[in-house]
């Protein structure tokens, strides 16, 4: 699934939100399409550091960056429903 995809998924939580159909958003689906965008925001960075072409790496850095708001954005999402955005990097337990 293309980074477009995931903002449209994204676009309609929103939309549900702002109709008030938040018990409609499930915390586990956002999550699970932070994490795809992540995957996918790594597969971009991967693809950079293996371009040669300038141009190309150029076209590559701006679909990480449109990546990177798209997660910003779910994750807001999240803490607007309630859940608790999950990091990459997780805590220790004390």
């Amino acid at each position: 699934m293309g980074l477009k995809k995931y903002a449209d998924k994204i676009d309609d939580y929103f939309k549900r939100l702002n109709e008030g159909k938040v018990e409609k958003i499930q915390a586990s689906h956002v999550t699970k399409v932070i994490d795809k965008l992540r995957t996918k925001r790594q597969q971009l960075e991967d693809e950079i550091e293996a371009t040669v072409k300038e141009s190309k790496k150029a076209r590559l850095e701006r679909k990480m960056l449109i990546a990177d708001e798209h997660i910003k954005r779910a994750e807001m999402l999240l803490a607007q429903i309630g859940a608790p955005a999950q990091t990459e990097a997780k805590a220790p337990a004390d």
